[in-house]
């Protein structure tokens, strides 16, 4: 039987598809993230290898693998994935996307109202037994209706988030690489260079791939484009910001606050973020539903299974 590699345990409803096919070899829950040397000991022996955003699957891991003749990631995003390499070996990859799409949109509206109204640090000061009584001045954040939001990335996610914006009444500038005319029709979003959407937006939130292109895209240079009253939020990839220059770009008052759900060099954070109180710290949950989460794991499986059966990949990397 063919010899599947789930590298971290998955929703059983994904499981069931796959283990009356194949040999299924599911990898240990702890630590969460999977190290390059015992990446390439799961992969040793498989032939498919069904992967988390827990690890890299690299050159090193293919070499590692002989059989290996598939990668699937339940993911949305596959830059964990050395496609380029794989490519080389004849190896296709397949991803999940447009399953979590409203997902994220609503856990990205949602940090995005935390971290405007400042809920993550009055909730904070409540358990820490600071609340005497309610006071005019406490806690003062800011207004998120009829404010300037600023999209970067207007794709699926992007496009979602501009929707739930609408039911706030808030202005939505866009930039993209492209324009996206059916958006702009649709829903009413105006397109802006990248300058003007960070200096006019009252917040800004990322919604773009990890390229070269956007590594490092917000830098202290955008930064400081920003209103020093302006919050970041960032629920696509954490090198897309330079998290040093942000946090000191917090620290020092350059924009007022951030909302954060993917890091740099995850799963660390910069300790200077730690010690920030305008800032909220999430680990990776935008697409934490149980429905969705397991809509993800199932996609992944239903792509093997086409793989399997000699039939077109249903979301093969583009």
């Amino acid at each position: 039987m063919t010899r599947i590699v789930v590298v971290r345990p998955i929703p059983e409803e994904a499981l069931a598809l796959l283990r009356p096919r194949a040999d299924v070899v599911v990898g240990p829950p702890d630590p969460p993230v999977v190290s390059p040397d015992e990446m390439r000991a799961l992969a040793a022996d498989a032939e498919i290898l069904y992967m988390l955003p827990v690890g890299r699957v690299d050159a090193s891991v293919m070499e590692a693998a002989p059989k290996l003749r598939m990668v699937a990631t339940l993911a949305t995003g596959y830059d964990s994935i050395d496609v380029a390499a794989a490519r080389a070996r004849g190896i296709p990859v397949t991803y999940a996307p447009g399953i979590l799409d409203e997902t994220t949109a609503d856990g990205a509206f949602g940090l995005l109202l935390a971290t405007a109204r400042r809920f993550g640090e009055a909730e904070r000061y409540l358990r820490a037994g600071k609340f005497h009584g309610w006071t005019p001045f406490m806690f003062l954040g800011q207004d998120v209706h009829h404010a300037t939001l600023g999209i970067v990335g207007m794709g699926r996610i992007g496009g979602q988030l501009a929707r739930r914006a609408k039911g706030f009444e808030m202005r939505v500038l866009y930039y993209d690489e492209r324009r996206n005319d059916r958006a702009e029709r649709d829903l009413g979003v105006t397109y802006a260079p990248l300058d003007r959407l960070l200096a006019e937006s009252d917040f800004v939130s990322l919604h773009v791939p990890l390229l070269p292109s956007t590594r490092h895209l917000i830098n202290a240079a955008a930064l400081k484009k920003m209103k020093r009253t302006a919050v970041l939020i960032n629920t696509s990839r954490g090198p897309v910001v330079d998290e040093g220059a942000l946090a000191v770009a917090l620290r020092d008052g350059v924009i007022a606050a951030a909302g954060l759900d993917v890091f740099e060099h995850e799963p660390s954070v910069h300790p200077l973020l730690l010690d920030l109180e305008n800032v909220v710290l999430l680990p990776h949950v935008m697409s934490a539903s149980a429905p969705t989460r397991t809509r993800m794991a199932v996609r992944a499986a239903q792509n093997i299974l086409a793989f399997m059966d000699g039939k077109p990949l249903l979301d093969p990397v583009p």
